[in-house]
Formats: C-alpha cells, structure tokens, sequence
C-alpha cells in the first residue's frame, strides 16, 4: 500500500493518522491491500462529485476506485493502480461536526474504503474496524 498526501494540514495529519490506522488492521486485511493506493486530497474534484450524486463538497469523505478483489478475473491487469481517496477536509469537517474524534473518524473510512476493494459487507467491515480499536 502507498500512501500519498496533499499540502499541509489537515492533509498530514489525517496522512499519519491512517497510517497508524492502516498499521493497526489485521495482517491477512493488509496483505490483499498492498496493491492499493491511498491518497489524502483535500476535496473530491467535481467530476466525482457529479458521479457520487454529491450536493456539495463536503458530502464525501471517502472513495474507492478500482475493481473490487472478487470481481477480478484471473490474470487481470491493471491499467492502474486501485485507489483509495480520502478527503480531507470533509473529514475533519465531520469530525467536528460529530464530535466524533478524527481518529475514529479516518480509522471508519479507510476500513470502509479498503471493503469496497475486498467487495465486504457493511457488517464485514463493522467486525474489522471493532477488532482495531
């Protein structure tokens, strides 16, 4: 897995804290998610907004890009790598608004993000972001 971030804070805060997170999750969940880039942007362009049905900016946290493990067919290759994005004022914009903490908050989204890529069930990925808390 790579990790990439945008400029300054909240970018490199949230970068560091899904870091840890990323760290913290079950070895078998890393190992099937190496292939997978992880970005820190601080919004979603408009053309994802315009595809996820977003209002505004502010409406995603997260996104998935790729094609999920169990839908790949055997020597498939990629044309680039599966991608997961996760904005980051929209979540420390949440996280206050919740008073959530932004840990719980980036720990929630990278694990939903990272199911959308093994293709799991909300409660699939409700046991794994339990088990790493």
């Amino acid at each position: 897995m790579g990790l990439a971030a945008g400029t300054g804070e909240p970018d490199d805060k949230i970068l560091a804290i899904a870091e840890r997170c990323y760290a913290a999750l079950p070895a078998d969940f890393r190992r099937y998610a190496d292939n997978v880039v992880i970005t820190i942007q601080d919004f979603p362009d408009s053309d994802t907004l315009a595809h996820m049905g977003c209002a505004t900016r502010w409406d995603l946290l997260g996104l998935y890009s790729g094609i999920a493990v169990g839908e790949k067919e055997s020597g498939y290759v990629a044309p680039a790598p599966d991608r997961i994005f996760l904005y980051a004022r929209p979540i420390a914009a949440y996280a206050k608004e919740t008073g959530e903490r932004l840990v719980d908050v980036v720990r929630h989204v990278l694990i939903h993000e990272i199911g959308h890529h093994f293709g799991l069930s909300d409660a699939d990925m409700e046991r794994i972001e339990a088990a790493c808390r």
